[in-house]
């Protein structure tokens, strides 16, 4: 017999945790990690190291604290993500072009090139992801999203299509 308050089987928990946005958020998030990452698992590269390069390749290089602060990702974890991509020769670090001191990370041809074939694999992800959402509400969804991500960015980057 249900507890109590319980309606269609559901825990009344499980109602109040859903109907926190925050929380659906943090779980589309899990989901869509879990799903890319099994995509890259062949490559040996993570989710980390595909958005890095994915910043990489709008941009003639980046500093690696630049990185760091445009991904939100920890400075410690950065160096070892680039560290990753260049043993692979998806990245490569170079001297600054502005400041002899500093070194700026760059994607080579062959990330350029992994990026192409990964596109496949984003598509396929983002579309099981937004399975039950039609394109209008994908691209609504898409720039809601980037005013709460990244304000005064919304009309800089297009939604991306399905």
């Amino acid at each position: 017999m249900p507890a109590a308050g319980v309606v269609d089987g559901d825990e009344p928990w499980m109602r109040s945790l859903h109907a926190d946005t925050g929380y659906l958020l943090y779980r589309l998030g899990l989901r869509s990690g879990q799903l890319f990452n099994a995509t890259l698992q062949e490559s040996g590269l993570r989710l980390r190291h595909y958005a890095m390069m994915r910043f990489l390749a709008t941009v003639e290089g980046a500093l690696q604290r630049e990185l760091s602060t445009r991904l939100g990702y920890d400075p410690s974890a950065i160096v070892g993500l680039v560290d990753d991509l260049e043993c692979r020769g998806l990245a490569e670090r170079r001297p600054s072009p502005t400041d002899r001191r500093s070194r700026i990370v760059v994607l080579t041809e062959g990330g350029r090139d992994f990026l192409r074939r990964a596109e496949d694999s984003s598509r396929r992800v983002r579309d099981e992801l937004l399975g039950p959402l039609d394109e209008p509400d994908r691209r609504t969804l898409h720039a809601l999203l980037l005013r709460i991500a990244a304000p005064g960015t919304a009309a800089a980057e297009p939604p991306p299509s399905s």
